[in-house]
């Protein structure tokens, strides 16, 4: 021990006296000498360097130096010495990439997004490891257009000046297309209900247009996080998801297959917010009711980001400053699993600066409009991703990405980079459907972002057997650099039912409209609009209809207020979605008043029973004369199966003429699949509901009556599209009433849509 610390107390004596001989003999930089170099300035190698005439000089700086150099990429290699205040670089410099060509590809979309990926290394040093690079994204890029076994070789020709020239030849060879996609070890949902969760799909002869049936190992890693989250959501907490490609009948045919093991399924037991005294649990009171009644449910991943979206919004009003909540999640028991919410505290900080990068099409100010932060707004995490996610809604983007920095000015302030993939945001569409009802042919073009403004335009053309409608729109979704719609709508539409009803129609209309969003998910609407209607009748017609023969103007005004609290509108399993619309006359040959109210709601037992309500009313009341036969109001369809459409309610003799007054209600429940080996086949249960009564003047109707029908759906997703069939029983009819039980729909199936 004693030799131990005399040691150490010599080591001691040596450092004190040695380092202030060391220090004192420190040298300083005089001069640099750069040898090698050809196209690079002696200049802007010491700016490399980071070294400057009169800086202290040792090993530890020069090693400093030399790592900062050869970071730049513009060295093969280099050296570095000092001697007598003289800084020695000598340097090999990299090639200059001059071009990069592509071979092999013809068409034009594929070429330029290559390219695309190219240019952004030309001019720039040849590094071998970021050419490879390159080309592993460019594979990937030629793979998710479908050509799975593409082969690119990379070819360098030395030019002068110490540059090169690089060549990618590229064979494409034949497209890989998913021939069927198979679940193994799925013993929890429908195959099919799989199929329709992820973006993969079966190659099928009218699925001309889209990619997503081409093998794309990107897209397919997507599949499983889209499985995943399904399953998470239905209370499979630790499901585990694997893919794999089998090869089918054909070498360029393959089954994509997904291999499930769901596990067993949770509930959520305890679940506890962990707040500070600084914020007072208070504050959060109105969620103890949110956590009692997810107790014993199936856990899922969703209902705790609506719980941490309420946090978030609390937050908000509340003007606490903390950056958003967390979670903890920890099974206990079997099958149960506690958790555990809580928050981070922040200082505040303001935003210094927004920048927008990436948007070579669309105007700075429509990025700028959507954002609900700006310059100097203090920094708030949730209305900043908000904001993204309102950049994001407007669907006129491939990609919206962000990123944070701190301030160089201020530490506690942020500098916010948002960058934009632009894509094309144009369309064109077109359907056809036939049924029971009638038949219609669709087809139109949209474009959501006209010169690069955010400006949206859509027309379109509807014909089906007794209409032809056309419309024309333009919405500015930020009129006047406000939050606010403006929208203006040309329509024309002429209807014949002088067979069936005993008249015919022309209608020609402008309209004007703005609309916001007033509260999170209440929408507020306003509209005005102008109308002129020539309206003729036949010689079968009844008296009451040829004196409304004639012309007509219209300037209505109407408003709706809409409440949509849906998980998802298409095909919503839970929420609910109000409606109410009025329209009023403003100068007007024909005064009436127009209210109509709609409403929905879901509810999910499970995943295979899913409960729905759908409640509709409609009401039209003239202020001085009758409403003309082409207003009244008439239950359509699709809300009251096992009647002909237009069939019931008051007649004019021998024709239905509508009422002044509808009402409909729909309940329908799911039912499990009936038929275990047709997985494609959807059944429901259906009651239906409505009345259609009242007119300005004396008819044969029966007012009091109540027309009501149950019966069971079916939708059955054939190799030509989907089909649609209900066989409904009536259950109380007038005696006045046409009836029919079977019914069929087929028509999204032939639906086609291109973008450019």
């Amino acid at each position: 021990m004693k030799i131990f610390k005399l040691r150490y107390i010599c080591l001691l004596i040596l450092f004190i006296i040695f380092l202030p001989v060391n220090y004192s003999h420190a040298e300083k930089i005089k001069e640099f000498k750069i040898v090698g170099n050809e196209r690079l300035a002696n200049e802007t190698i010491v700016l490399f360097s980071e070294l400057n005439i009169g800086d202290d000089i040792d090993q530890n700086i020069i090693n400093l130096s030399f790592k900062k150099l050869f970071e730049t990429n513009y060295f093969k290699n280099l050296k570095i010495n000092f001697e007598n205040g003289i800084i020695f670089i000598e340097v090999i410099e990299n090639p200059i990439i001059q071009s990069i060509q592509i071979n092999g590809v013809k068409k034009k979309s594929l070429l330029d997004e290559l390219e695309k990926i190219t240019k952004k290394t030309e001019k720039y040093p040849f590094i071998e490891s970021n050419i490879l690079e390159q080309k592993n994204l460019l594979t990937n890029i030629v793979r998710s257009d479908g050509f799975y076994f593409a082969k690119i070789e990379t070819k360098y020709t030395e030019t002068n000046n110490n540059s090169i020239d690089i060549t990618y030849n590229i064979n494409l060879g034949e497209r890989a297309k998913i021939k069927k996609i198979d679940f193994i070890g799925n013993k929890v949902f429908k195959n099919n209900k799989l199929r329709n969760i992820i973006i993969s799909e079966e190659a099928k002869p009218w699925k001309f247009i889209t990619k997503n049936k081409y093998i794309d190992e990107n897209r397919v890693q997507l599949d499983i996080n889209l499985l995943r989250n399904y399953f998470k959501n239905r209370g499979y907490y630790d499901v585990k998801i694997k893919s794999s490609f089998a090869k089918a009948i054909n070498e360029n045919d393959f089954n994509l297959i997904f291999s499930i093991d769901s596990g067993i399924k949770y509930f959520f037991n305890d679940i506890n917010l962990v707040v500070s005294n600084d914020y007072k649990v208070d504050n959060f009171q109105d969620l103890n009711d949110v956590f009692v009644d997810l107790k014993s449910t199936p856990y899922s991943l969703n209902s705790i980001k609506k719980i941490i979206k309420e946090i978030d919004k609390i937050a908000l009003q509340k003007e606490f400053v903390f950056i958003n909540a967390k979670y903890n999640e920890k099974i206990v028991d079997k099958d149960k699993i506690n958790i555990e919410i809580f928050f981070d505290e922040i200082e505040k900080s303001y935003i210094d600066r927004v920048n927008i990068l990436g948007n070579f099409i669309t105007e700075e100010k429509v990025i700028r409009n959507a954002l609900i932060v700006d310059e100097g707004d203090a920094y708030n995490e949730i209305l900043f991703n908000k904001s993204i996610n309102e950049l994001k809604a407007k669907n006129i983007f491939k990609s919206v990405k962000s990123q944070i920095n701190t301030s160089e000015k201020n530490k506690k302030n942020k500098i916010i980079d948002i960058v934009i993939e632009e894509k094309a945001t144009g369309e064109i569409f077109a359907g056809a459907g036939t049924g029971t009802s009638g038949s219609s042919i669709t087809a139109g073009i949209k474009e959501k972002n006209y010169l690069g403004k955010g400006i949206a335009l859509d027309t379109n053309l509807t014909l089906t057997d007794d209409e032809v409608k056309g419309r024309f729109s333009v919405t500015n979704p930020n009129f006047r650099n406000s939050d606010r719609s403006l929208t203006t709508t040309i329509e024309s539409t002429s209807t014949d039912f002088m067979t069936s009803s005993g008249y015919k129609t022309s209608r020609t209309g402008l309209g004007f409209g703005t609309g916001f969003e007033q509260y999170e998910d209440l929408f507020i609407n306003f509209d005005i609009s102008l109308y002129y209607e020539k309206l003729d009748t036949s010689s079968l017609a009844s008296e009451i209809k040829k004196r409304q023969e004639g012309d007509y103007f219209e300037n209505l005004f109407s408003y709706s207020i809409t409440t949509n609290k849906l998980d998802q509108n298409f095909q919503p399993t839970d929420g609910y979605r109000t409606s109410f619309t009025q329209t009023l006359p403003l100068i007007s040959d024909d005064k009436a008043v127009e209210n109509s109210f709609n409403a929905s709601k879901y509810y999910s037992v499970n995943d295979n029973l899913i409960l729905s309500a759908k409640l509709y009313l409609k009401a039209i009341n003239s202020l001085d004369d009758d409403v003309r036969v082409s207003k009244r109001v008439y239950i359509p369809s699709s809300r009251l199966r096992g009647f002909e459409s237009k069939s019931i309610g008051p007649k004019d003799g021998t024709q239905y003429i509508g009422g002044n007054y509808g009402s409909a209600l729909n309940l329908n429940t799911t039912l499990p699949n009936l038929l275990n080996d047709f997985e494609n086949i959807d059944f429901s249960l259906f009651l239906d509901a409505a009345n259609l009564w009242h007119v300005d003047y004396d008819s044969s109707l029966d007012s009091n009556k109540i027309r009501s029908a149950t019966g069971i759906a079916v939708n059955w997703f054939t190799p030509i599209g989907p089909l649609s069939f209900s066989y409904a029983v009536p259950i109380s009819d007038a005696s006045t009433d046409k009836t029919e039980s079977f019914r069929f729909q087929i028509g999204t199936s032939f639906w086609w849509k291109n973008s450019f």
